[in-house]
């Protein structure tokens, strides 16, 4: 097979750099190494900037996010377990958030791509890449052991944080930036009314957040040891924590319930540079990982498929800059977005070897937070999202 471009892995970020591509029209194919139904199974973010709606939008895959996602303007900090500060974000940045999940994006691309006839060849396996510093192609098999080989101008590696694309780089022609977090996310997904704002709290038992998916739908966290195994956490247990933690003038009316899913992830931060290498660029989670407390994964992505396709169409149109110059031009934003996402975990959670002094110091930053206005304003820029 012979396309312009090749794109490794089926999930947000190379699913919409197929169809920015394809609106374009320059052909690419999109691997896939898990089946359909594995991807769509996955739960992870689910609060999208103003700019990832709008990227969405000119997908023309924005219909259901409009019509079931739910828009909002604020949030709460807990700390000490009575003080909370409401953060308008339209009134402080300009611009709401969208309570939208990943899966629900993921089915929303999918079904823009049957539609459109995107090429995705799922369970595609060991996937290789080969001479990406002259003519690039990819080798990878299919159910039964036949191998295939797509032959290309450029190949786009979002294939996440263990695909094949950033190994693929020399380990002399990369940079690893990494820290790893002493601790994890249990996360919970319960078919109850979520509560009106999202609430993330700072408490002497560790961190919880309120987040919400729609109307019926809400999603809770709370921090653990890396050590633990979703089998010791019962419903009755969570509940009783998530409440412990969250302030008690903000949970009166908290519905719970049976949960439909439970999950820990651990928390890193991680950011690999440059961003391409010869005839691969990374895009998504090959290239950065970051703790969701800053709520910017998914969007990180999209922003990273916004600058990749708009270089690649450039190319297609004879200019080469824009291919030469994507890492250069998505790593700021990569990097504002791990810096936030890091100040807002740091802020947030207990450390297992947190001195008082450090508690202290933690809590100051939410009292000077709570009576200033430029320090209010500058979170929420940052937390809605700085234009693409």
């Amino acid at each position: 097979m012979k396309t312009k471009v090749a794109i490794i892995g089926a999930g947000p970020a190379g699913t919409a750099l197929g169809l920015r591509l394809q609106q374009a029209g320059i052909d690419c194919v999109v691997l896939e190494r898990q089946s359909r139904e594995y991807v769509l199974s996955r739960i992870r973010a689910g609060i999208l900037e103003w700019e990832s709606v709008q990227f969405l939008e000119q997908l023309e895959v924005s219909t259901r996010m409009h019509a079931e996602g739910h828009r909002h303007d604020t949030i709460k900090l807990g700390w000490q377990a009575t003080k909370v500060l409401e953060l308008d974000m339209r009134a402080l940045a300009g611009k709401p958030m969208m309570a939208y999940g990943q899966t629900q994006v993921q089915e929303d691309l999918y079904a823009a791509a049957d539609e459109r006839g995107l090429p995705i060849v799922f369970e595609a396996g060991d996937v290789e890449l080969h001479d990406v510093l002259g003519s690039p192609s990819v080798t990878y098999t299919v159910p039964g052991g036949d191998q295939q080989r797509v032959e290309c101008d450029v190949i786009a590696g979002c294939d996440g944080f263990h695909g094949a694309s950033r190994a693929a780089v020399p380990e002399s022609a990369r940079t690893e930036y990494l820290k790893a977090y002493p601790f994890g996310w249990l996360g919970i997904l319960s078919e109850t009314p979520p509560l009106p704002a999202l609430i993330y709290a700072n408490s002497e038992q560790g961190f919880a957040l309120a987040s919400q998916r729609n109307p019926m739908l809400s999603r809770y966290y709370v921090q653990c040891p890396l050590t633990d195994s979703v089998d010791e956490w019962s419903d009755d247990r969570f509940w009783s924590e998530l409440l412990a933690r969250l302030p008690a003038s903000e949970v009166e009316d908290l519905v719970t319930g049976p949960s439909i899913e439970k999950s820990i992830a651990p928390l890193r931060s991680f950011v690999v540079e440059p961003m391409q290498w010869g005839n691969l660029y990374l895009a998504g989670d090959a290239a950065h990982i970051v703790p969701p407390t800053g709520a910017k994964g998914l969007n990180l992505a999209l922003s990273d498929v916004y600058y990749l396709s708009e270089a690649i169409i450039a190319d297609d149109r004879g200019d080469a800059d824009g291919l030469a110059s994507y890492s250069a031009r998505a790593l700021p934003r990569v990097w504002g977005s791990v810096r936030f996402s890091w100040w807002m975990t740091m802020l947030l959670h207990r450390f297992p070897d947190q001195t008082p002094f450090e508690q202290k110091a933690q809590e100051k930053d939410l009292d000077y937070l709570a009576a200033s206005a430029a320090a209010q304003t500058s979170l929420a820029e940052q937390y809605v999202g700085l234009p693409f």
